[in-house]
């Protein structure tokens, strides 16, 4: 392999395995979308635990869930198309290598451009795959929530509830973001040019949507929002409070009955 492919994909793996260690130090100055999220996602499952009907939340998180899915299935027919042409012996090695628009290189350096861009395509999968399986965890928490329970149960419940939340939606980003560098692995086969500046735009993108998109300054004015106003509790956790019998007065001795005949 030439020198500047080898350079070019030590490039391309630095991006690759390092963006997410990257966005989490740079997510401590609290101007990230990711950032942002993990409060706000915090907080919908602090509203969800005094929420007198969680229905909306599971059908929001149904919804997460079906968007993971359609995302895995798709991933899963690009990696059957990638792996065909990568194991479909040398018929189709051929067939592909003859396009004029691929630069020219032999077939063992083809079969490892169309294998980075195979990787990169399974990694998604995985992340996609346990996003689903985790948003299903959550589900099953949201159904068990004791919604009748005092408030700093209601509180610890929704911190954990959140624990879980958080992880699988970041997953399913994960997996988003698989496709971003699948697509610059994919312009490897144009050559080492274009794959530098295919892995070069895909993070400038994904870091421009991270700080400087519209998205992020209103999901940033969202948590804001959020951080200033306290968890309000629903009326039906309202009532049941002030529906608890007083204690009696005395320390909550209890009233004496009648008195036990008196013996000699």
């Amino acid at each position: 392999m030439p020198l500047i492919d080898l350079l070019v994909l030590a490039f391309f793996l630095f991006c690759w395995l390092f963006y997410e260690p990257m966005l989490k130090r740079l997510g401590k100055e609290r101007n990230v979308i990711n950032t942002d999220m993990t409060v706000i996602r915090r907080r919908w499952m602090a509203e969800m635990a005094v929420r007198e009907i969680a229905l909306l939340d599971g059908q929001l998180l149904g919804h997460a869930i079906n968007s993971a899915s359609f995302f895995a299935s798709s991933n899963l027919i690009l990696i059957a198309a990638a792996a065909g042409v990568l194991f479909g012996g040398d018929s189709a090695l051929k067939s592909i290598e003859g396009l004029a628009v691929l630069a020219p290189a032999s077939t063992l350096v083809f079969q490892i451009k169309l294998g980075v861009v195979l990787v990169a395509l399974a990694r998604g999968l995985l992340d996609f795959i346990w996003a689903i399986r985790q948003m299903n965890y959550c589900l099953a928490a949201i159904g068990a929530t004791p919604m009748w329970s005092p408030r700093p149960v209601l509180d610890e419940y929704a911190e954990a509830t959140g624990a879980i939340l958080n992880p699988a939606l970041s997953a399913f980003n994960a997996g988003v973001r698989g496709y971003y560098f699948a697509l610059a692995a994919a312009a490897w086969l144009l050559g080492p040019i274009a794959f530098a500046v295919a892995t070069g735009g895909a993070m400038a993108l994904l870091l421009w949507r991270q700080r400087r998109s519209p998205a992020s300054a209103a999901v940033r004015k969202v948590r804001q929002i959020l951080e200033r106003q306290p968890v309000v509790v629903g009326p039906h956790l309202e009532s049941k409070h002030a529906s608890k019998p007083k204690p009696p007065p005395g320390g909550g001795a209890r009233p004496a009955g009648p008195s036990a005949p008196h013996r000699p």
